[in-house]
């Protein structure tokens, strides 16, 4: 790490995300990295007095558990800076007043994200200077590509950090460990030997109360397009011979550019429902359409599922099958590995009908190997026998580990600008079919598995 502090500056630190996700994160970071130099500057449009600032930096530092001796530094040197970052004269007051290097870390709405930047083209900044900016990149593919060419006309690819904090997640991080650090699974990552990949993030919560945002997103953009996809892209990906930023995420964006909806069919890779009332958790959940700021004409899903392929050698024929949804009976966040059958079982041996599984779990973060051995009493019978490992718990936060990366200057756990074009190019033909009323809206009760039938493979 420099000797000089890199500088935090968090646009729109009164918010949500701020108090939430980002100070919290913060804090995890400094605890696991205690030596590490960082000046916080908060910005925005509210006045806030510098120690209500500093009172906010230091409450989220406590909630993260982090030591006192740590934390006060970093408070007392903690400011804010009234600023409304849609004024040129405020934003170029700004930007010369803070110390490089710096990091311009976007806690706004996407459409203030898009403004802002086209001040700082005009305003220009030092060099070194990083972004950061939270999903949605674009509403399309063409406003992505748009977003993308303004922001480098700020500053290079490798100095902007699109951010998925999945990508901090530990089974993530772990994934990789997995996939390329052990011999035996390294030769059955292929078509001939997996059948068929499930990577399912299914919640037990509801709306709850965020309607603004995600009745305008719902399930596919929320969760399959922002983070299941970037999951496949590292679960499918081809070897890296080292971690560095560049090579992996070339091999990601290889992955992205070979997925297409399964039949190159949107109509039919793709399903979407809706929960109606019901109870979860044994609490009463009102209908979708119901909740407070929902506009029911929208027909907003809440479970989604898309069924991809990918158009290469090593995958060719293996369905991966993403699926997304809120208010289910159970929660289910996992990647799951079904292996094919073997070529031949001995005659005289009984077979299980269960296939061998490998499942990784998300959240908690865990490995299963589902086996087939013999069977206890009768060793001619074979049955599923489960191998059970639990990872390490995580050293900081997911928001901890991506704001290390950028305050380090490494783009590794963030996403590309083409990365990002890519996730609107596969599901741009989905959200097409769906507004053409071409696949229809189901329903489910919350509380419920979802409706029956899902989980398969389309046919013909």
């Amino acid at each position: 790490m420099a000797d000089a502090p890199t500088t935090l500056v968090i646009l729109g630190a009164s918010g949500d995300l701020t108090r939430r996700l980002l100070l919290p994160g913060l804090g995890t970071l400094l605890s696991a990295e205690p030596t590490r130099r960082v000046r916080v500057v908060g910005a925005d449009r509210v006045e806030l007095s510098q120690e209500e600032w500093r009172t906010k930096v230091r409450d989220a530092f406590a909630e993260a558990g982090l030591d006192d001796a740590v934390a006060e530094p970093v408070v007392e040197d903690a400011r804010y800076v009234r600023t409304d970052v849609l004024q040129e004269d405020a934003v170029r007051a700004l930007v010369e007043e803070v110390a490089a290097p710096v990091v311009l870390y976007f806690a706004l709405p996407p459409s203030v994200t898009v403004q802002a930047c086209a001040l700082l083209e005009r305003i220009g900044v030092p060099a070194g200077t990083r972004l950061a900016l939270e999903k949605p990149f674009g509403n399309d593919l063409e406003s992505a590509r748009e977003l993308n060419r303004q922001l480098l006309r700020v500053v290079p690819e490798n100095d902007v950090f699109r951010i998925d904090h999945f990508l901090g997640v530990n089974t993530i991080l772990n994934l990789i460990g997995l996939r390329f650090a052990n011999r035996l699974l390294q030769p059955i990552w292929t078509r001939e030997h997996i059948e068929k990949v499930e990577i399912v993030y299914d919640e037990t919560l509801a709306l709850e109360g965020r309607a603004g945002y995600y009745d305008g997103a719902g399930a596919l953009l929320d969760m399959i397009q922002s983070h299941l996809l970037e999951i496949l892209a590292f679960f499918a990906m081809e070897a890296p011979a080292t971690m560095h930023a560049d090579e992996v995420r070339s091999l990601k964006a290889q992955v992205l550019r070979s997925v297409h909806p399964w039949g190159h069919d949107p109509v039919r890779g793709s399903r979407r429902a809706r929960y109606t009332a019901g109870s979860v958790d044994g609490r009463r959940v009102p209908d979708y359409a119901a909740e407070e700021g929902v506009d029911a004409g929208r027909q907003t899903e809440t479970l989604a599922e898309l069924v991809v392929q990918l158009d290469n050698a090593r995958w060719a024929g293996v369905p991966f099958i993403l699926r997304s949804g809120k208010a289910l009976g159970s929660p289910r966040k996992e990647v799951v590995v079904t292996f094919r059958p073997p070529a031949h079982v001995p005659t005289g041996l009984e077979d299980t009908v269960e296939p061998d599984r490998l499942v990784l779990e998300l959240k908690p973060g865990a490995v299963t190997l589902d086996l087939s051995m013999n069977a206890e009493g009768n060793p001619f019978e074979l049955e599923q026998k489960e191998l059970h490992a639990e990872l390490g718990k995580p050293r900081m936060l997911p928001y901890g580990e991506v704001l290390g990366a950028i305050l380090d200057g490494d783009p590794l756990l963030t996403i590309r600008g083409d990365e990002a074009e890519e996730l609107w190019r596969i599901v741009e033909p989905v959200l097409q079919a769906w507004r053409a009323h071409a696949v229809p809206l189901q329903e489910y009760a919350a509380g419920s598995a979802g409706p029956a039938g899902w989980g398969t493979v389309p046919r013909g």
